[in-house]
């Protein structure tokens, strides 16, 4: 059984820090490219970051030089650490594979306000 189990958001303020993890588990992590994606309220989701098998890693054009994923095979971790966080970041944010299974976990809420 797939599960996929984000953990990490907040509420934080502009410029700030978060580092978000997912776990997964019921596929054999280390073969497969996973993602990050994110949905924001009112908006479709969307792409963030990737990091494909061999650890090659690609970024929105909106995250680039702010995000960095990363992952841990052996901890079926998968993760994204956010700087100088700004208020149209916020989102839900989830992992999964890329391409996607159709099973999506609960996400995670990112809030940047002051």
């Amino acid at each position: 059984q797939v599960q996929l189990v984000e953990s990490g958001g907040g509420l934080v303020k502009p410029g700030e820090s978060l580092r978000l993890s997912c776990v997964a588990s019921g596929f054999t992590f280390s073969t497969y490219n996973m993602r990050w994606y994110r949905q924001a309220p009112g908006k479709e989701r969307e792409s963030v970051a990737t990091i494909y098998t061999l650890t090659s890693t690609t970024y929105a054009d909106s995250v680039k030089g702010r995000f960095t994923i990363s992952r841990d095979n052996a901890k079926n971790t998968v993760y994204l650490q956010m700087n100088n966080l700004k208020p149209e970041d916020t989102a839900v944010y989830y992992c999964n594979r890329f391409p996607p299974l159709p099973y999506w976990g609960q996400g995670t809420q990112v809030t940047v306000s002051s």
